[in-house]
């Protein structure tokens, strides 16, 4: 039987905070229950939507979920108070769970490196006051970006995609502020928007991502700024179409102070054209946007390079931001990506693992629904299956020798699912790992019988 916790406070913000302190000090461990909202309404002396509202708040920063009749309980690995954390593989499992690219297809990091060393340019000492960004990675990002129809004027390179989320929210938001994220979302944003003191207000994601009423419904409840994931979205592998991405752009005209992040994440590896709000068909120059692309997927994640486009009022307020902690990113760095990026060789190189990529993203999902269980993925390295008991499915999948991850930490108001990742899951595999999937889930948890 799970433990319960029993919370106290007057007040919607004094339950919360009692709540969190309780997880900090271990006396409300993973998986404790909190009481039903009337029944701690009850027993405090206060008003159920107050409960209503305390529950809400602590939902929104990750540090519990509701499952319907299961409860509301304390989320393992609370984002508010733990930071971020990646998804662990127990020994002996096949990892379906981590999210990392196929190693096999990252490129050489050995081979830009000689060409690096060749040009004298690049090896001299860097110093205190050189230019932030490598004029050629610069120049490089300024035209990619301008060819995919980025119209943001201003450009520079950061260490990673949530680096780029960080200084610029950093510059735009303050402790109480809401934020706009996709709900499932990517668990390290949530993480970080808690580190932050923001709160998150969730938007439902189809598959064709962020959906306009609920963006439009965040809006009215005071979100300064949203997050997109245009393509490859993390968990759901939701892209935007042109359709949504102009439907969402009409939906923030009526909020032109909200600041709008879209992560391109994956980039060229996607799978699937960009669609972009922050384009040029969509906003004019008065308003605050970024797009940030980084190469963590396509080049490999230990390269912490990612390029930003933006506004210049935005991107000047992140290089600010950043010029009082680590200064830049390293220029050898920028100079080893300019290399991968710029190589012709490399783009097609690319281009044909993003067909890889697609080919087993598919293959998982056609012999999902062929046994009757509905999965998700338009594009990316993932595949969201929607599941009425996400414990019981990774158990499920681990007993058969197969290691998934719970939705729990990438969930704040949407219904249960797992994440499998697919990057480097054979297609001769898809039917295996199906049928263990269908089998953990049982009659209950398929679309249609099998």
């Amino acid at each position: 039987m799970r433990e319960a916790y029993q919370p106290s406070g007057r007040r919607a913000a004094e339950i919360a905070a009692d709540v969190e302190a309780a997880v900090a000090a271990g006396r409300a461990p993973e998986g404790a229950v909190l009481p039903p909202v009337r029944a701690l309404a009850t027993e405090l002396g206060i008003a159920a939507g107050t409960v209503a509202a305390a529950y809400r708040l602590l939902a929104q920063r990750g540090v519990v979920e509701t499952n319907g009749r299961a409860g509301t309980r304390i989320r393992s690995r609370p984002a508010a108070l733990s930071g971020r954390r990646e998804v662990g593989v127990p020994e002996g499992l096949i990892d379906l769970a981590s999210g990392n690219p196929d190693p096999a297809f990252l490129p050489s990091a050995n081979t830009a490196m000689a060409v690096v060393v060749q040009q004298e340019v690049w090896m001299r000492p860097g110093l205190y006051g050189d230019p932030a960004v490598l004029p050629e990675l610069g120049a490089w990002a300024e035209d990619r970006f301008r060819a995919e129809g980025v119209g943001l004027e201003a450009v520079t390179v950061v260490s990673g995609a949530l680096d780029a989320v960080e200084r610029a929210l950093q510059s735009h938001a303050r402790p109480g502020m809401r934020v706009a994220a996709e709900d499932p979302g990517y668990a390290g944003l949530l993480d970080l928007l808690s580190a932050l003191g923001l709160i998150v207000e969730p938007v439902p994601v189809d598959d064709e991502g962020m959906t306009p009423d609920g963006l439009a419904r965040a809006l009215r409840r005071g979100a300064q700024a949203v997050i997109v994931t245009p393509r490859a979205q993390n968990p759901t592998g939701a892209a935007l179409t042109d359709n949504r991405a102009a439907a969402l752009a009409e939906v923030l005209d009526s909020a032109p102070e909200v600041l709008v992040i879209e992560d391109d994440h994956a980039g060229a590896i996607a799978g699937i054209p960009l669609r972009s709000i922050v384009s040029g068909r969509h906003f004019d120059e008065r308003r605050r946007a970024l797009m940030i692309r980084s190469c963590s997927k396509s080049l490999g994640p230990d390269l912490r390079v990612a390029l930003v486009a933006g506004d210049p009022e935005t991107v000047a307020a992140i290089e600010e931001r950043r010029a009082v902690g680590p200064g830049w990113t390293s220029h050898l760095l920028q100079a080893v990506a300019y290399v991968m990026l710029s190589d012709p060789e490399g783009e097609v190189h690319l281009a044909e693992v993003a067909d890889v990529y697609a080919e087993r993203r598919e293959a998982l999902i056609s012999s999902l629904v062929a046994l009757g269980v509905a999965a998700h993925g338009r594009s990316g390295l993932n595949v969201w299956v929607p599941v009425g008991d996400e414990a019981k499915a990774v158990a499920g999948m681990a007993a058969h020798g197969w290691a998934i991850a719970a939705g729990a930490r990438f969930r704040t108001a949407s219904p249960p699912g797992v994440r499998i990742t697919t990057a480097a899951l054979g297609v001769d595999y898809a039917d295996v790992v199906a049928e263990c999937l269908a089998g953990s889930l049982g009659p209950t948890g398929r679309t249609r019988s099998g």
